[in-house]
């Protein structure tokens, strides 16, 4: 069953590169698909060109979803992740 959990951006900055790498690095360490929406598309949450391309700014909502065998673990990181970098809330 996918996992889906929706986040307000709240970083001035958005999901710019220094943020974008390390969900990216969060999100390789599973073999779950990790997926990033944002207005309608959705890129693989491993691929820094895939998060960069949407250009997610502050105030952006976006919802990430995983699907695979570890895919809780992976949500758990990626909200790690978001909530240590004062992401998103």
């Amino acid at each position: 069953m996918t996992q889906s959990k929706d986040f307000h951006i709240v970083a001035e900055t958005g999901i710019h590169a220094r943020p974008a790498t390390l969900l990216v690095q969060a999100a390789s360490k599973f073999t779950s698909d990790v997926t990033l929406s944002y207005q309608g598309k959705d890129v693989n949450l491993k691929s820094i060109m895939g998060v960069m391309s949407l250009g997610v700014g502050q105030g952006a909502d976006v919802t990430i979803k995983t699907d695979g065998d570890d895919e809780e673990a992976a949500m758990t990181a990626i909200v790690e992740a978001m909530e240590t970098e004062g992401l998103a809330e």
